[in-house]
């Protein structure tokens, strides 16, 4: 399968390019802005409460656990690299496409 420029293999995981919109009224997966896939995420970004709520979201839309969603890098800023299993590639593609 062909990965695009947001999606890339890491061994038996793919790391994802997302950018992050804090504080948002819910949080959600909003499709693709800039070559990235945008998640609202209604936490407000400090002591790392959007990241979890990142990884929870993500989890939640994917229909996997929270652990298997891992913050990659980005940790303090607006655009980060999550780390997912393979298996979640389709998945994702078609959740960036539907938002």
């Amino acid at each position: 399968m062909q990965t695009a420029d947001w999606i890339r293999p890491s061994g038996s995981r793919i790391l994802v390019a997302v950018k992050v919109v804090p504080g948002s009224a819910r949080s959600c997966l909003a499709g693709m802005r800039g070559g990235c896939l945008l998640v609202r995420v209604a936490a407000p970004p400090e002591k790392g409460k959007a990241n979890e709520e990142l990884r929870s979201c993500v989890a939640a839309a994917l229909g996997i656990s929270k652990s298997e969603v891992e913050l990659a890098a980005g940790a303090s800023s607006r655009r980060k690299t999550l780390s997912l299993p393979a298996s979640m590639e389709a998945a994702l593609r078609s959740l960036a496409t539907q938002a």
